[in-house]
C-alpha cells in the first residue's frame, strides 16, 4: 500500500500537525481496566471488545499520547469495525491520572511493554481468542521495537508487529527537535511533562533538581534531569543511545513493520536505518510527516494508516502460513 500526500498538505510540518488537530477523530466506545504494576504502581489499558475468536491488536502510545490520540482512536476505531478486539496501554502518567511510583516512562521501556503485553496475550489465549498482533506510534513503537530486539524468539507469540515514526535514533531526533521551527513540538511535550514533574517533586521531594527543570528549554536538558536518571541511564547521551531501536533491528524474529516518512521532522529521512533482519520490512515513504498520513479531500482522513497496520499484519500472517506449507 503506497501512500501519497494529499496536495493541500505540501510539507511535512503540515502533514504532521494537521492530522492531529483538524481531522475529526472516529468514536471508539473504550472499556477501561486498572492494573496493578509489578512495582506497586498502577497503568490503566483501554479495551475495545470483538467477537470471541477474532485477532487482537495491542497499540502503545507516544510521548505524552493516550487512547485518545488521533491515531489510536483510528487504529481502535478499524478493529472494533471489523470484530476485533483490542487494547491501548497507557505509559505511567499518560491515562489522566498521575502514577504513583518515582518514575515515568521512555523510548525503550522494554520491560513495560513486556509484562504487559504478555499480560494481554495470556488473557487472549484464555479467551480463546485469534492471532496476537502488537503496534507502536513514535516513543511507544521505539519502546516495542526495542522489546522485540531484546527478546528475540521468547516475542514469537507476537503474530506480527508494527512500529510508526519510531524515533530509531533518539540522539538524530533530539538533535532534530532542538532547533528552528521544530521547537514547536519540544514546547509542545514540555508543556505538559513539567507539571507532571512538578507534581512527581511533591511526592517525592528531592527526586530531581526543580530549579534544572525550569531551565529545560530542550528535551536533551530534559531527559538529562529527568528522563535519564530516573530510569537507569547516566546521562542524555547513554539514554539516547542506549535506547534507540536502531541497534536492534537485526535482532528482531517477529514479522514487523517499519514504517516511517522521509519528511518526518522528529526525524528526518537521512537518519533512518537501511538495514535490518530479514523479518523486518523498512517502510520509508516519501512523505506523511510524523504519525501523519492523512488522504483524501478536505477536511481529510485517517483511515490509511490503520488499513496500513493490518494490511501487513494479515499479509504477514498469510505469508507465514505460505512458508510452513512450504517446509510441511
Amino acid at each position: 500500500m503506497k501512500y501519497t500526500a494529499p496536495f493541500w498538505l505540501p510539507s511535512g510540518h503540515l502533514q504532521t500537525i494537521y492530522p492531529a488537530v483538524a481531522i475529526a477523530k472516529p468514536a471508539v466506545a473504550f472499556r477501561r481496566e486498572r492494573w496493578d504494576a509489578p512495582d506497586g504502581d498502577f497503568v490503566d489499558v483501554d479495551f475495545v471488545d470483538g467477537r470471541p475468536g477474532q485477532p487482537f491488536v495491542v497499540l502503545f502510545h507516544g510521548l505524552e499520547g493516550s487512547s485518545d490520540s488521533h491515531y489510536a482512536r483510528a487504529l481502535m476505531a478499524d478493529v472494533a469495525a471489523r470484530g476485533w478486539s483490542g487494547a491501548v496501554p497507557h505509559f505511567r502518567g499518560c491515562s489522566g491520572e498521575a502514577n504513583r511510583a518515582p518514575r515515568f516512562y521512555h523510548s525503550g521501556d522494554a520491560a513495560e511493554v513486556d509484562w504487559i503485553i504478555r499480560r494481554l496475550h495470556l488473557n487472549h489465549r484464555a479467551q480463546g481468542g485469534g492471532k496476537f498482533y502488537a503496534a507502536g506510534v513514535s516513543l511507544g513503537g521505539n519502546a516495542l521495537l526495542r522489546w522485540l530486539g531484546e527478546s528475540q524468539h521468547q516475542a514469537d507469540f507476537v503474530d506480527a508487529a508494527c512500529s510508526v515514526s519510531a524515533p530509531l535514533d533518539l540522539a538524530q531526533g533530539g538533535v532534530s527537535l532542538s532547533s528552528g521551527f521544530n521547537m514547536i513540538y519540544t514546547r509542545m511535550f514540555l508543556q505538559t511533562l513539567k507539571p507532571k514533574c512538578i507534581a512527581k517533586l511533591r511526592q517525592f521531594p528531592g527526586l530531581f533538581d526543580l530549579d534544572a527543570l525550569h531551565a529545560a528549554r530542550d528535551l536533551y536538558a530534559f531527559d538529562n534531569v529527568v528522563t535519564a536518571p530516573l530510569h537507569g541511564y547516566r546521562d542524555t547521551d547513554d539514554y539516547w543511545d542506549r535506547a534507540s531501536a536502531k541497534h536492534v533491528l537485526n535482532d528482531i524474529t517477529v514479522p514487523t513493520l517499519v514504517l516511517n516518512a522521509e519528511n518526518d521532522p522528529f526525524l528526518p529521512g537521512r537518519h533512518l536505518p537501511r538495514r535490518a533482519s530479514p523479518n523486518v520490512v523498512l517502510d520509508y515513504p516519501a512523505e506523511g510527516g510524523h504519525v501523519g498520513f492523512a488522504v483524501g479531500g478536505l477536511p481529510g482522513k485517517l483511515h490509511w494508516l490503520p488499513r496500513r497496520l493490518i494490511h501487513f499484519m494479515e499479509g504477514a500472517n498469510d505469508s507465514m502460513n505460505k512458508m510452513a506449507k512450504q517446509h510441511g
